[in-house]
């Protein structure tokens, strides 16, 4: 069995503090690269291996294209979002498919409602049930369909780990981590996820969060363009009120979460940050990673005090404020 992330890999990342006691803590590993990619920050062991989970949907988008997936403008955002299933995100998802001669039921993800809850109580309202196009992945599994009718693959079986789009999409994680793949497992929405090193992980995001448009590289080039539409439609990645939206509205880094406790964040300056906490809860994931940029000079610390007060960090008694899920003193 690989080894993974270890209580003795880990340090504090984050707290929660309720009326001045601590109450829980949240450790793990996080590391930072500054804007040319070296490695300037180290908490915990970084060379562990991690499930990257949503946050290797970056990775897969960039893999479609390449592949020969023909998205454009909000479908790139789509193609690396986990997002909440409104009718906004649902539309550009069948638009998607419909360019393909595809329908929702070439979707392989599982049915789910959306994770918005105003669209989830009208679904209700109407009598409608689950459906795959709400699922989160959604527009992941639309770009992988996209780029087998593109490539000529069969659309039939395209999770499979031997399927020729799975394995092309494994080539280049292994390119843009700049190492071997460990294992690999399958993630909730059925499709195949790849075990890679923390530090991989954040070497990966840094090559398509600073890529150019204007690079002779065809992989560099659809980086570039699909960070660029996300950070200019940040609704795309997530939804309106989520946290890697919010980001990246506030602060215009690339964010992408992912299960488990993985953040993935790229500030304006290319300065990139990945962190994976141990007990897999995400909730002080965004905070943290923009705590780490702005300590590394990448952002500052009145844009993450504005981040801050749009997420959901505040611990309640009573209905009224007690204390807060901040990040830990020693990052």
């Amino acid at each position: 069995m690989v080894q993974t992330l270890t209580v003795q890999d880990a340090v504090e990342l984050a707290v929660v503090e309720r009326n001045g006691f601590i109450e829980s803590r949240h450790i793990g590993a996080a590391v930072v690269l500054s804007s040319e990619g070296e490695v300037i920050v180290r908490h915990g062991n970084i060379d562990a291996l991690v499930l990257p989970r949503s946050s290797m949907k970056p990775l897969q988008a960039v893999a479609c294209l390449t592949a020969g997936a023909p998205l454009e403008g909000e479908q790139l955002g789509m193609s690396t979002a986990s997002h909440n299933g409104t009718d906004r995100h649902v539309a550009v998802v069948r638009e998607m498919l419909a360019g393909g001669g595809l329908t929702e039921d070439d979707l392989g993800c599982p049915p789910d409602w959306p994770g918005d809850s105003e669209t989830r109580d009208e679904l209700v309202r109407d009598h409608a049930g689950t459906a795959r196009i709400r699922m989160n992945c959604s527009g992941k599994h639309a770009a992988m369909l996209r780029a087998c009718v593109a490539a000529g693959w069969p659309t039939e079986g395209y999770l499979s780990p031997d399927h020729p789009l799975q394995q092309h999409i494994k080539e280049v994680v292994e390119r843009l981590s700049g190492e071997r793949v460990a294992a690999t497992a399958i993630d909730g929405c059925g499709a195949p996820v790849h075990v890679i090193t923390l530090l991989g992980l954040a070497r990966a995001l840094h090559r398509i969060g600073t890529a150019s448009e204007r690079s002779p590289f065809a992989m560099h080039r659809f980086a570039g363009a699909l960070v660029r539409i996300v950070r200019e439609n940040p609704w795309t990645i997530e939804g309106p009120g989520r946290p890697d939206t919010i980001a990246i509205e506030k602060l215009g880094v690339f964010a992408k979460h992912g299960a488990e406790g993985v953040m993935v964040m790229v500030a304006p300056n290319g300065a990139t940050v990945a962190l994976k906490t141990l007990d897999g809860s995400g909730r002080a994931a965004t905070i943290v990673a923009a705590t780490l940029l702005a300590r590394a000079g990448a952002l500052t610390d009145a844009q993450v005090d504005d981040l801050a007060s749009g997420l959901p960090l505040a611990v309640l008694g009573g209905g009224s404020d007690v204390g807060a899920i901040r990040p830990g003193a020693g990052i």
